[in-house]
């Protein structure tokens, strides 16, 4: 019989896992399965582009549809998987219908995490297509905008908003933006950048209530007090899609728990992407990332497991966002440095930030308008080695320079 793998999420991870394995030299029947009617697509441009272009932007897929064709991956889109039977291997779909499998992967990433308070149903979220364009056309003619979360998400559609000439003001109940991945020194920058462009910061806040107001808009009800708006967002985190794998009796704890190779507690299981908790060998702990390049390289690399390529995976995490005008990139874990090093850049808004641990070694870097500094920092910390923090610091020191001395 033919072997079956199923990959279940048509994501960016299910996507790119589907290519790898035909590239990979699997032979068999390969299937796509995704609960969104379109095909995959490129997620960044649903917070920037989508809400502030003039006239709304053609998505941008990540594969043209012949691509598919080509590599005889089948796909069934607007589908949703009900069930997983590991032992049994096979797959429901409504009205009931099985599909079996050989091996199967989940890529089904997550939802965006809803507040359960009073009035909850009158805040917007933002995950996918759809969603943003829902967005879209609230901010159409709004004057006054409420965010609530400090994150990436809440504050890409601050800056969003912003240039659409609304007045933002963003509510998060931490006490610094982007608390998980900046150190401080970098939330600084952020807070200081939004704030220069007019947006309002309230941290240390936790939202009660949304109510209807008599002028029509809202009243978001907090422990600060009322904020009247037009609309009301909240980019607060992500909900991991693992509820069918845990049904399954597949191991998950915020996320589906995998190993370096992308398996799963159950053989012939795997997971790749937004839903999957794995072990980093670089890292040597459980990481769950949530970001553009992880779910394509996680899923690459899993694919090719699938295929019977073992591929490890042990990427430094790497993401970027932009707000205002300024891109930042994100490398490693800055709040896991001990000591701040300043490198200016060759602009003079440009500068990064490298943050190393007690024994001297890059665990992060954060860079602004700073391409170069962002790929030397993932070098340095894929080198785990101490680094000259003086040399750093000093930009007539070339990077190169630097990095090859940390290998």
């Amino acid at each position: 019989m033919v072997e079956t793998n199923i990959i279940v999420g048509a994501g960016q991870a299910g996507a790119w896992a589907a290519l790898a394995m035909r590239e990979a030299g699997f032979a068999g029947r390969i299937l796509l399965i995704g609960e969104e009617e379109h095909r995959p697509y490129e997620r960044p441009p649903l917070s920037k582009q989508v809400l502030v272009a003039a006239d709304e932007p053609d998505v941008l897929y990540f594969h043209e549809e012949r691509r598919y064709t080509e590599h005889a991956i089948e796909t069934r889109f607007g589908a949703r998987v009900m069930a997983v039977d590991p032992a049994e291997r096979w797959i429901e779909l409504p009205q009931g219908e099985r599909l079996g499998f050989d091996r199967l992967l989940f890529a089904t990433g997550g939802r965006a995490r809803q507040l359960d308070i009073p009035g909850g149903e009158q805040i917007r979220y933002l995950r996918t297509l759809d969603e943003a364009r829902q967005l879209r056309r609230a901010l159409s003619g709004c004057r006054n905008v409420v965010c609530i979360g400090a994150g990436v998400i809440g504050l890409e559609i601050a800056s969003s908003a912003r240039a659409r000439g609304a007045a933002v003001t963003v509510l998060e109940a931490a006490d610094r933006a982007m608390l998980r991945a900046l150190s401080p020194e970098g939330s600084q920058y952020i807070e200081d950048l939004h704030r220069g462009a007019g947006v309002e910061l309230c941290f240390g806040v936790n939202v009660e209530a949304v109510e209807p107001d008599r002028a029509g808009g809202f009243r978001v009800l907090t422990s600060a007090g009322a904020f009247l708006t037009d609309c009301v967002v909240a980019g607060i985190g992500m909900t991991r899609n693992d509820e069918i794998a845990a049904a399954a009796g597949i191991a998950v704890d915020n996320g589906i728990l995998v190993d370096e190779h992308g398996r799963t507690s159950t053989e012939g299981i795997f997971a790749a992407g937004d839903v999957a908790a794995f072990t980093h060998p670089l890292f040597k702990r459980r990481l769950r990332l949530e970001s553009w390049r992880h779910a394509q390289d996680h899923g690459i690399a899993v694919g090719k497991t699938m295929a019977g390529v073992e591929t490890v995976y042990d990427a430094v995490p790497w993401f970027w966002t932009d707000q205002h005008g300024v891109n930042l990139q994100v490398c490693g874990f800055p709040s896991d440095g001990v000591q701040c090093i300043r490198r200016p850049g060759k602009e003079p808004q440009a500068f990064a930030l490298f943050h190393v641990d007690a024994e001297g070694i890059c665990v992060g870097v954060t860079a602004v308008d700073s391409p170069r500094e962002a790929r030397a920092g993932q070098s340095l910390i894929a080198a785990r080695r101490p680094v000259d923090a003086s040399a750093l610091a000093d930009p007539a020191v070339p990077l190169q320079r630097i990095v090859k001395a940390a290998r």
